[in-house]
């Protein structure tokens, strides 16, 4: 599992480092990732498949509010986005209205500097985490970890690598059912929110218990695939980020225009790939947190995974 950082090291620092270079870094507004439900699901599976040795780093490093549970954390980057300015690029990434993703060509932010996406963020903040345990370490570490905790999240959401003609759906107006919305809140928010209400009694805890039994039982034998890395010569996490455009342009994007009422039709076709698409996120979010602080490091690209 390749997990370096690319060759440019972004340090991305707290906001009063950056207080000179925010114009240089700004992005559009756009919808949170998942939303609060989607990132709190998403490390929940997590927080199952630590193993030991991360998960004792996890709490060590997790601020005294998490009460030691990774997924209480796990929405904060969205909520720092309008204090640290810059980190708003890091949730995404754009292609030219075409469906593949090139890190070298789409890994940037408005000002075309590179590494400013979403897969650049989580090799930055993987690469900041392997520095756990150096008493001369000068990153913020908690930081790091809620960041990528938030990110690996967000590269599995779709529309988060989609097209930058249209930010990822943001400026495509629908109705979802009788509400109007954009199709990129729908994505993060309104598909889990109508699986919630459907199928689980608006219970979120119901809706993870529900994945988590898909992982152990119609999924067992896929995830085995999920942890590895397609393409030997880039990170997991670019790999991911290929998948979501293509997600987006075969479901997401797929027989929507502007003011189309979407119903039962779309969700019932599109919420498997949300609900595979967070579990996929929840594995190699703990695969990632696993080959970070593990001791031993196996050989190969599979770090096999159990339920704690």
């Amino acid at each position: 599992m390749a997990l370096a950082a690319p060759l440019l090291r972004l340090r991305l620092l707290p906001l009063a480092a950056f207080v000179a270079v925010v114009s240089l870094t700004a992005a559009p507004r756009r919808a949170e990732a998942w939303g609060k439900q989607g990132h709190i699901i998403v490390c929940k599976i997590a927080e199952k498949y630590l193993s030991e040795k991360a998960a004792a780093a996890v709490e060590e490093l997790l601020p005294e509010s998490a009460g030691g549970e990774l997924s209480t954390v796990c929405p904060w980057a969205d909520e720092v986005r309008f204090h640290y300015y810059w980190s708003r690029p890091l949730h995404y990434a754009n292609t030219p209205q075409v469906c593949n993703f090139k890190y070298s060509r789409d890994c940037h932010n408005s000002r075309h500097q590179q590494g400013m996406c979403v897969v650049g963020a989580i090799n930055n903040y993987t690469d900041q985490l392997y520095s756990y345990g150096d008493s001369k370490s000068s990153y913020n570490l908690t930081e790091s970890l809620m960041f990528l905790a938030h990110f690996v999240g967000d590269v599995h959401q779709p529309l988060h690598v989609g097209f930058e003609e249209d930010e990822g759906g943001n400026t495509i107006k629908v109705h979802w059912y009788r509400r109007k919305e954009n199709l990129h809140h729908v994505w993060d928010n309104s598909i889990i929110e109508t699986a919630m209400k459907d199928f689980y009694n608006r219970s979120l805890d119901t809706m993870v218990e529900a994945l988590k039994m898909n992982l152990t039982d119609g999924w067992s034998e896929d995830i085995s695939h999920w942890e590895n890395c397609g393409n030997k010569k880039e990170t997991c996490a670019n790999d991911y980020a290929i998948e979501s455009i293509h997600l987006s342009c075969n479901y997401a994007y797929k027989d929507v225009e502007q003011d189309i009422t979407l119903g039962d039709d779309y969700f019932y076709s599109r919420y498997p790939i949300v609900e595979k698409r967070l579990a996929q996120a929840g594995i190699r979010l703990a695969l990632i947190l696993n080959w970070i602080f593990g001791e031993d490091k196996p050989d190969g690209n599979v770090i096999p995974l159990q339920v704690q």
